[in-house]
Parts: structure tokens; sequence; C-alpha cells
């Protein structure tokens, strides 16, 4: 949203540094990057698609952990799961997904961020 290129672009696949990576690593280069650009973090609606393991439990803290990330306050962060009701690879466990709509603004008002 940003104009700065992919996951890839910053992190990729190829560099041995990033395997096994703390993820939230790479979600505070993104709130960095946002910083860089004048932007800023309004909301972010969260969906973690997995037979398993249930996030209930951990929910408050997942959005915590987010937040803090992200330097947003927690109630800026909705986090739901779903599964895919037995489905495919994701309803054989073999993995899981995440889907995220966020909403950015820019700091001086206008919406290019120039």
């Amino acid at each position: 949203a940003v104009a700065r290129g992919d996951i890839g672009a910053h992190f990729p696949d190829t560099d041995p540094r990033w395997r096994g990576a703390d993820s939230r690593h790479f979600l505070r280069r993104c709130a960095q990057l946002l910083r860089e650009r004048e932007w800023r973090l309004v909301n972010a609606d969260l969906t973690l698609i997995a037979e398993g393991p249930r996030i209930g439990p951990y929910r408050v803290a997942m959005q915590a952990h987010i937040a803090h990330d992200l330097g947003c306050e927690t109630h800026r962060i909705n986090l739901k799961a779903t599964t895919s009701e037995g489905l495919g690879a994701l309803g054989r466990g073999e993995g899981l997904a995440a889907q995220a709509v966020v909403l950015l603004a820019h700091e001086s008002g206008g919406s290019n961020g120039h």
C-alpha cells in the first residue's frame, strides 16, 4: 500500500538469514516502512484459516503483540479464526493461511503519500 514492494523484495526466501526467523521481525519492519513514508495504521482485520490449533485462548495476547509491533492501540487490531471445513490441504491440517485487510492513512491527511 505504500509502494515499497512485496515481502520477497525485503526478505528474499533465498537469503538464509530469514530461514526460521521470528515473523514478528517482518511485522516490525513493515511498521518501520509505514513510518518512513508517514503512513499510520487505522485498523487491521486479520483472519487465520486453519483446522487447529484453536486461537481463542491466545487471541488477546496475539492482538496485543501485533498492536505493539505495529505501534498502535490494541483496539485497532481485530483477530479472528476460521477453518476450511476439512477441504483441501488446509482442511487436512497440512498448513494454515492468513488474510489481512488493513486501512492506512497518510499523516498529512493526503492520499498519495508524497
